[in-house]
């Protein structure tokens, strides 16, 4: 059993899904490999119940090593003063060998990473050639203008090592041997790599309880830590190792009123003032559907006005009887009409002459 801050893991319930999902690859290795592919990582995922305030780097001693001895693994280091960049590579390859360290085996010095490998090429060539690059503490916040963003898109950052250490090998061992667990405060989800499928169940168990015990002491969170953990490799499925219990639900809802008391005071004022202005629109509403109610038998209803008569339209002769005929003088003398011939005729009768009587 491991316990790490109330984490409890179940050693046999482990190793079975260790070997599980090793069977698994071994079923995925074509038939043509005379072994198993190493480079098949095995991985843990963590989920966290609440969402870390700010983002954290832990970094995980393991065990065993999950690095083979082939990996190419490079180094920045800073630049001594009064020396040139071959001499400063010179100078720390010495020091690494009197300190025993023959892991390294590429050294750049920060002269030459901004000079040789300013070409977007040469950036992009390092990264393919090297599985893990480590750098100088002093000169480690300089580095992320000059690599570029390739290197934390693959997460191939480098690692920071303190070269002044009195330890130097054993600190350089732990990094390279050991895994990073990249806490963001953007989800609830982590993952980190702790062994490979050439290792054996044991040993991959051993590297699992040293990982949950080391986060679990170094995650910067209050409360309870873990909900759920989750062994898998690249091509398989996530299984199960450890749950958390229900138990924790009640410590985190009981530490929610002390922290949230005011917001939950103002949203209680908030919803009063809802639902007093309900209350007003109801009775506004139910007061008059009654008014309506009470005044609907006192009306009388109101003729509605007929309908304005259509004007008639005056008939055609009408109009020729009323207009006007101004165009007859404008256009001079017609031939007299019926009517002006009889009157014409009236007046000839009447202005006949009478003979005079002598």
């Amino acid at each position: 059993m491991a316990d790490g801050a109330g984490i409890v893991l179940d050693r046999a319930q482990v190793k079975k899904a260790v070997q599980a999902l090793q069977a698994f690859l071994k079923t995925k290795s074509t038939s043509d490999s005379l072994f198993l592919d190493e480079t098949q990582q095995i991985s843990m995922l963590f989920t966290l119940w609440k969402i870390p305030k700010a983002a954290q780097t832990i970094c995980i001693p393991l065990p065993h090593g999950q690095r083979s001895d082939t990996d190419d693994i490079c180094l920045f280091t800073k630049d001594e003063p009064n020396m040139t960049s071959e001499q400063t590579q010179r100078f720390y390859r010495k020091l690494l060998e009197e300190k025993g360290v023959k892991n390294i085996t590429e050294i750049i010095p920060y002269k030459a990473l901004r000079t040789e490998y300013k070409p977007y090429e040469a950036k992009r060539r390092l990264l393919g050639n090297c599985d893990l690059f480590l750098s100088d503490d002093r000169i480690r916040r300089l580095l992320p203008s000059h690599l570029g963003k390739h290197f934390y898109l693959r997460k191939k950052e480098p690692l920071s090592v303190n070269l002044q250490s009195k330890h130097l090998a054993r600190d350089i061992q732990r990094v390279i041997q050991g895994t990073s667990l990249k806490v963001t405060n953007k989800g609830c989800c982590c993952m980190a790599r702790v062994a490979h499928a050439g290792m054996t169940a044991d040993e991959v168990t051993d590297n699992i309880e040293a990982a949950v015990q080391t986060v679990a002491a170094k995650l910067c969170t209050k409360g309870p830590v873990m909900k759920l953990i989750h062994i898998k490799s690249q091509t398989s499925v996530s299984l199960p190792i450890y749950t958390s219990d229900l138990n924790h639900l009640s410590v985190l809802e009981a530490g929610k009123p002390a922290q949230t008391s005011k917001k939950e005071g103002a949203a209680a004022k908030k919803q009063a003032k809802k639902n007093k202005t309900e209350d007003v629109k109801q009775t506004d509403a139910a007061g008059e559907e009654k008014n309506v109610e009470e005044e609907i038998p006192l009306l009388v209803p109101i003729a509605t006005p007929n309908k304005k008569p259509k004007l008639e339209k005056p008939s055609k002769k009408k109009q020729l009887e009323k207009a006007p005929k101004p165009a007859a003088a404008k256009k001079g003398r017609k031939s007299p009409n019926k009517m002006t011939k009889k009157a014409g005729k009236t007046d000839s009768k009447v202005k006949r002459k009478v003979p005079k009587v002598k």
